[in-house]
């Protein structure tokens, strides 16, 4: 499987893109967002490569982050929604617009994209409800807690008593994480 790409942008096209690696020239299909964020023709690009294989036919549909491809492979797990649709979805969606439809259940937004009815819409939601905050892109703050969280419960430290010691040492998160542990650690030893 193809993960990503890196190469010369040959040519642009309404529903993607041709990629030139090496003498090879790749077609990869692109969310409209991502098409307009491309640079000129003859310039690098790169993208994260989504490969769908079937018994006749292989493609390739390209994002520029790896959450974009996130969300469409999630996507693509939703009963009666192919690589077309998903594209769609995310061509009409772009960004977190897609995500808050899902949490605020707006099957209206999801009706408005070509392809999806309000029964695909309503089946997207219902699937992707629980999933999709999962993959929401995390602050760096968020990261660094969520690492200090677990090397303090892999110390041996209950989740809930490492969380509140985390939070009250939160003002060292400025320091990276070695200050946001420190903190912590120092909270739940009393010292």
């Amino acid at each position: 499987m193809i993960g990503t790409l890196r190469g010369r942008l040959l040519s642009k096209h309404a529903a993607g893109i041709i990629v030139d690696v090496q003498g090879v020239g790749y077609e990869v299909f692109l969310p409209v967002s991502a098409i307009t964020g491309l640079p000129a023709q003859g310039a690098e690009v790169f993208l994260h490569i989504h490969t769908h294989v079937k018994e006749d036919s292989i493609k390739l549909f390209g994002f520029l982050s790896p959450h974009e491809k996130q969300v469409f492979s999630t996507l693509l797990g939703v009963n009666g929604v192919g690589p077309k649709l998903a594209l769609n979805v995310l061509s009409s969606l772009p960004g977190d617009a897609f995500r808050q439809a899902v949490e605020a259940e707006d099957t209206t937004a999801l009706s408005k994209v070509p392809g999806v009815g309000k029964k695909t819409a309503a089946r997207i939601i219902l699937e992707l409800k629980q999933k999709l905050p999962q993959m929401a892109s995390k602050s760096p703050k968020d990261a660094v807690f969520e690492d200090a969280l677990s090397a303090l419960v892999n110390l041996g430290y209950k989740k809930a008593e490492a969380q509140k010691a985390l939070e009250k040492a939160g003002k060292s998160m400025d320091e990276g994480i070695e200050g946001l542990l420190k903190g912590a650690l120092k909270e739940l030893t009393g010292h």
